[in-house]
């Protein structure tokens, strides 16, 4: 997951539980045989979830192999796949109808590794194909602001960068970011949700579906 610390991804990051939700109804429309990348799989819960919803064409990297190892402990016919961070997809242009990238772009703090992120994710994507993130959005609360300005004081990373309790390097994003990285692509769909985050705090996210042009 391009510039965070793999170290704590394979190690305090690799034992977290996720809970971005998967809207059943944005996808209503998509075949169930749709070939389905979900880059930053972790251990598999929304491909488990897509599955459970009759996706059967779906395929997952991480670059933790110890996110990989306990998906697939707990489910042996997933497609979980170990990547290098920040390396090309071993996947030729076009192989995917959707892609899903949830609560990733937070573990890829820099502008430009974001932007190389995505834009890969758009290559392996084919033309008309769905692009589904969902990401942490800058928080207003006292404990966030504290923590971004004392980060910012100290790092040349974008603004809403921290560090958690326990090691992660995480951002919060603007909204009108998320938006600007998904450009190339036509926004469908956008909603602010709330969600827990992997060390159990309320946030608020939002969540974007856009079409390849």
């Amino acid at each position: 997951m391009g510039d965070s610390s793999i170290g704590y991804w394979e190690t305090a990051g690799a034992t977290k539980t996720y809970s971005h939700p998967l809207r059943q109804s944005w996808l209503d429309g998509v075949p169930r045989e749709a070939r389905v990348l979900d880059f930053g799989c972790g251990y598999g819960r929304v491909m488990n979830e897509l599955a459970g919803q009759g996706f059967t064409d779906l395929t997952g990297v991480d670059v933790s192999e110890s996110a990989v190892r306990r998906g697939l402990a707990a489910s042996a016919g997933l497609d979980l796949r170990v990547i290098a961070p920040g390396a090309a997809l071993p996947f030729p242009d076009g192989s995917y109808d959707m892609v899903l990238l949830f609560a990733i772009l937070t573990c890829v703090p820099s502008d430009a590794a974001q932007e190389a992120l995505v834009a890969e994710l758009i290559r392996v994507l084919a033309p008309g194909g769905l692009l589904y993130v969902s990401d942490v959005s800058l928080q207003d609360d006292d404990r966030n602001r504290a923590r971004y300005a004392a980060h910012a004081a100290t790092s040349p990373l974008p603004y809403g960068t921290f560090v958690t309790d326990d090691g992660g390097v995480c951002r919060h994003h603007e909204p009108a970011r998320l938006r600007t990285l998904l450009s190339e692509c036509d926004l469908l769909r956008e909603e602010t949700v709330l969600v827990t985050t992997m060390n159990g705090n309320s946030s608020q996210a939002l969540q974007l579906l856009a079409r390849k042009r």
